[in-house]
C-alpha cells in the first residue's frame, strides 16, 4: 500500500487518525490498520486536518468511540461514515 492518509490502530476502532496534512472533501483516503497490517478505503465527507479522526462507520447519538482499542468517548449527534468526529459530535466521558 501507497503511504497510509488515515491509521487505524485496533480493528475494533471506529475512527482512524488522519496522519496527511488535511484530507479533502470527498477524498477516497487509504486506511491502515496497524494490528494487523490491512488496509481499507475510507472516503472523506470533508476536509479533516492532521491528528483530527475520521468515522468509519455510520454512529449514532450514545454510541462509545473506539480509539487504540479503548472508549474515547460518547457521540453526542450522529456522525456519518467519513465525517469529521471531534468536539462537536463527540464528548468525552471523562468530564
Amino acid at each position: 500500500m501507497s503511504h497510509p492518509d488515515l491509521i487505524i490502530h485496533d480493528e475494533k476502532d471506529n475512527v482512524g487518525v488522519v496522519v496527511i496534512e488535511t484530507t479533502k472533501k470527498g477524498q477516497e483516503c487509504n486506511a491502515w490498520i496497524m494490528e494487523n497490517d490491512k488496509s481499507i478505503k475510507v472516503n472523506s465527507t470533508n476536509a479533516v486536518p492532521l491528528g483530527h479522526k475520521i468515522a468509519l462507520k455510520d454512529l449514532k447519538e450514545g454510541d462509545t468511540i473506539l480509539k487504540y482499542g479503548h472508549d474515547i468517548g460518547k457521540v453526542v449527534k450522529s456522525i456519518k461514515k467519513g465525517e469529521h468526529v471531534h468536539v462537536h459530535n463527540v464528548k468525552t466521558k471523562k468530564w
